[in-house]
């Protein structure tokens, strides 16, 4: 055996027989924080998606305007289910009114741009804080809605219904 091993060995014979404590040498990761990703005009950027639609949303601080496409949160969702959803991220992170928020999203219905365009205000809030990247990930904001409608198959009414089955 080589010396390494037999000191090892003692170490351990010394330990169970109670002689002296042999502490295990920890191998120390180093923690460093997240960078916050801020461009030149003290914004960030991140891109959110849902369904069939896709959204690129920008944050930077201000009075807490969101506008989309160009018009504000008011007239491009009318609904106002479709607006609690795109402030979830802000009331969750407790930073409702202090972000402007400016999105483009195309794509999909309009349930699929307001969840989108949460998406990207939720990954664009990590970006200006990554302090709140545990909030965001808890509430469920950070996933991505994967679903998407299926394709229609060839020899199928739809996507999985067949045609109607006539016996004669």
């Amino acid at each position: 055996m080589s010396e390494t091993t037999e000191t090892t060995l003692e170490n351990l014979d010394t330990a169970i027989a109670g002689d002296e404590t042999v502490a295990a040498p920890v191998a120390e990761t180093p923690v460093t924080p997240a960078e916050p990703q801020i461009d030149e005009q003290g914004r960030s950027y991140a891109t959110g998606k849902r369904k069939n639609a896709i959204a690129r949303v920008w944050i930077k601080p201000g009075s807490g305007t969101i506008t989309v496409n160009g018009k504000e949160e008011e007239t491009f969702f009318a609904r106002p289910v479709l607006r609690m959803i795109l402030r979830q991220p802000l009331v969750a992170a407790e930073r409702n009114g202090q972000f402007d928020v400016i999105a483009t999203v195309s794509g999909g219905g309009l349930s699929g741009q307001a969840g989108a365009v949460r998406h990207g205000l939720s990954k664009a809030l990590t970006y200006y804080e990554p302090g709140l990247r545990p909030v965001l990930k808890k509430g469920g904001f950070l996933t991505r809605d994967s679903r998407v409608v299926e394709r229609k198959k060839y020899g199928r009414a739809k996507a999985r219904r067949s045609f109607q089955f006539s016996k004669r």
